[in-house]
């Protein structure tokens, strides 16, 4: 990595696809893209290759959905196409040093220039405003409007601009080019109201050349078309992969007299072998009354074209190691390529496909570009775990060290919790839906080195620690639930699928992280505004006499029925969450909509706190208000009945000679046995358990409603993925 270079700082897209207006800024080095399903990460790659892939065209929707509407509403007679229709808009910003400022002279936006970040604006528009308008209009005037029924399924073409564009865009829209100066915008980078950019010029003009001149983007796509066996359909064997990298190299070939006679003695001998295989048919096709007189005749001659060799006549084999261990040089056993797995194959390639983007970037003619931006997209296909994190740790050692004022840049989108936790937060760019944007298909993206700097470094330090050892899927859910313990992560899916199946068309991610730590995650389930559910114990334990103890070492206090008077909550997650409430009582009156966390001046939380709440029980012909302690006894206490059958004692609940206690005495026996009770055995048990008359504890019914709530259920398959909008 050269230190003296330029390099990419950050862009911005406004209204493509789900990018109605985010910004990303990228790590130096390597930037992870991560996010659920739809949420624009594939976005944020493709307008890459729209604004600096001349040989890809845009389409009418890339256009973000409110767009459309834009369009379709658009008054050809009254209407001013130049400020109403929409423009898609990509900036580029570069930090520059000071020996490299010469490469891009073209982009500062005056003499005064003083090391501020320099800016390159593209905007997708229309050529000419004015005349576009006429062509839509002159095509209205054309169109042929069916004759007879009225009620025709067909409708001629256009019907509104936007399906006017569907098909004329390309030849109505171009690329334009502007300088963006980095003081006539705020902290944001968005230009100030009124500032009017320099323009550069035109897609026609030749413009882009300056952004060619540039940055070059090459593109690992996630469909590789690697097969395990020999495929004569679109499969892509390594062999020529290779063969396309080794083509780089030929001049080296060329050189070696020794290869080159080699090859010339194998073609002659093999001359003489088509002569005498092929001699007897080309004497039957003179029978068909060719070559005749004046046609020229047929030889098989063999052509051993050196570029395509690899490809045609030689074949990757993999080496088996000796009986004796290591490798045999001179004759070693060896497998053909479909005889390895498609793992290690897929990480061949992908090492040689970035080689091959590296050496192609090198060899550019004329001036090369001194930014090279590499995207791979989900790098995860057919790699187990360890080869994933092997990648994404080693991927940026397999370059060569770049020359002085040359740099490159990797982005990576994944859904690979293994890829992910092996950085640190600060390459993490977290793409989420939008959620002020209502029904509209919108993304926003959260840098999550700002959270990583902003956090203090103990908090931020159990995180990364924990994320990375329990490889969750945080960052790719539709929500998040935290529980208490392993009986609530074991029983949650099940309870789900019999009470929640729509909650079955979301990604929900479970994290069991206790009622002393589920609080270290708001800062950062807050910073990601991740819909989140936690779900914890009251843990009454007894008040001290002393106050001030009782603050100190409440979790020393004896445990004791949650409808002891004066009980107080050992449970950090609620201490923390409702720090003014001081008792049990206090936390058992809370409105259920108080249990939604809120920042200040929020309306409307994201995160919704779940614990044990007053529930009437029933015991012969008691009937009270009673609160468990835990999930397990608030369990035993709504099902009395059920719990108390003795056929049920392998659930770990039964008392015995229950039926002759009161409802006090056998809440008081629960509470004691819930104390020894092998919680994992009792989930187990439920599991297991074929009856499904059991309930549910309300305190978890009413949590995971307020969940199932604020998701909306993603479909099978959307309108946006039906038009490539990801």
């Amino acid at each position: 990595m050269s230190r003296g270079s330029v390099h990419i700082k950050s862009f911005r897209v406004q209204n493509f696809r789900r990018l109605k207006n985010v910004r990303v800024d990228l790590d130096k080095k390597t930037t992870i893209f991560v996010g659920a399903n739809n949420s624009g990460k594939t976005s944020a790659t493709h307008v890459f290759q729209r604004f600096l892939d001349p040989k890809v065209r845009f389409q009418i929707y890339d256009f973000a959905a409110d767009c459309w509407e834009e369009f379709s509403n658009f008054d050809p007679v009254n209407g001013n196409a130049d400020l109403e229709l929409p423009k898609i808009y990509f900036d580029l910003w570069f930090e520059v040093d000071d020996d490299n400022v010469h490469r891009v002279l073209d982009l500062l936006p005056g003499l005064d220039w003083n090391g501020e970040p320099v800016g390159l604006r593209m905007v997708y528009a229309p050529k000419d405003p004015s005349s576009l308008v006429v062509n839509y209009q002159q095509a209205c005037g054309e169109r042929k409007l069916p004759q007879g029924n009225s009620n025709a399924a067909y409708k001629p073409w256009p019907m509104d601009l936007m399906d006017y564009l569907s098909k004329r865009l390309t030849s109505e829209y171009e690329i334009k080019y502007y300088v963006l100066d980095e003081r006539q915008c705020d902290a944001a980078l968005n230009p100030i109201e009124g500032y009017d950019p320099f323009f550069l010029g035109s897609s026609a003009s030749g413009a882009g050349a300056k952004v060619s001149a540039l940055i070059k983007v090459d593109f690992l796509n996630a469909q590789r078309h690697l097969t395990d066996a020999e495929s004569h359909g679109r499969a892509e064997d390594l062999s020529r992969r290779l063969s396309r990298y080794y083509q780089r190299n030929l001049q080296k070939f060329e050189t070696d007299l020794e290869a080159l006679s080699a090859i010339a003695n194998s073609e002659s001998a093999l001359n003489e072998h088509f002569a005498q295989a092929f001699g007897s048919i080309l004497k039957s096709i003179e029978h068909l009354g060719y070559p005749g007189g004046v046609n020229a005749g047929l030889v098989v001659k063999a052509s051993f074209n050196v570029q395509n060799m690899l490809s045609t006549s030689a074949r990757v084999h993999y080496a088996l190691p000796s009986i004796n261990g290591g490798q045999d040089l001179d004759s070693p056993q060896v497998l053909p390529d479909q005889y390895n797995g498609l793992g290690f194959k897929n990480l061949i390639y992908m090492a040689v496909e970035i080689l091959d983007f590296h050496h192609a970037w090198e060899d550019v003619e004329g001036q090369r570009p001194p930014v090279h931006l590499v995207m791979i997209e989900e790098p995860e296909a057919h790699l187990h775990a360890q080869l994933q994190q092997v990648f994404i740790r080693r991927v940026f050692e397999l370059l060569p060290e770049a020359k002085p004022g040359f740099h490159t840049q990797m982005v990576v989108t994944t859904h690979s919790s293994h890829i992910l936790y092996e950085s640190s937060f600060k390459p993490i760019r977290y793409f989420c839906r939008d959620k002020g944007g209502g029904a509209l298909h919108r993304s926003e993206v959260k840098n999550l080195s700002v959270f990583y700097n902003g956090e203090e470094k103990a908090t931020r330090d159990f995180l990364q620690q924990y994320l990375k050892l329990t490889h969750c899927d945080l960052f790719f859910a539709d929500a998040a639930i935290l529980v208490e313990g392993n009986v609530e992560r074991l029983l949650l899916p099940l309870i789900i699928e019999r009470r929640f199946p729509q909650l079955k068309a979301c990604h929900l991610t479970i994290l069991e992280v206790g009622g002393a730590f589920a609080h270290k995650f708001q800062e950062l389930l807050d910073f990601l505004e991740i819909t989140t559910l936690a779900i914890t114990d009251l843990d009454s334990v007894e008040p001290s006499e002393d106050k001030v103890s009782q603050q100190k070492d409440v979790e020393r206090n004896r445990a004791c029925k949650a409808t002891l008077a004066g009980a107080i909550t050992s449970n950090e997650t609620l201490k923390h969450w409702f720090p003014k409430l001081a008792s049990v009582d206090e936390l058992l009156d809370l409105p259920e909509s108080e249990k939604v966390v809120k920042g200040d001046g929020e309306e409307e939380g994201n995160i919704r706190v779940a614990y044990q709440t007053r529930r009437p029980a029933t015991w012969g012909n008691e009937t009270a208000e009673v609160a468990g302690r835990t999930l397990e006894e608030s369990f035993a206490l709504e099902n009395l009945n059920w719990t108390q059958d003795p056929s049920r004692r392998d659930i770990g609940l039964y008392v015995a000679k229950s039926s002759q206690l009161t409802l006090e005495e056998l809440h008081e026996a629960i509470f004691k046995r819930v104390r020894n009770l092998d919680k994992t055995r009792f989930a187990l048990g439920l599991i297991a358990e074929q009856d499904a008359a059991w309930k549910t504890p309300q305190y978890i019914i009413d949590g995971l409603t307020w969940l199932s709530d604020r998701l909306v259920p993603v479909p099978t398959i959307s309108a946006s993925d039906l038009m490539g909008v990801r």
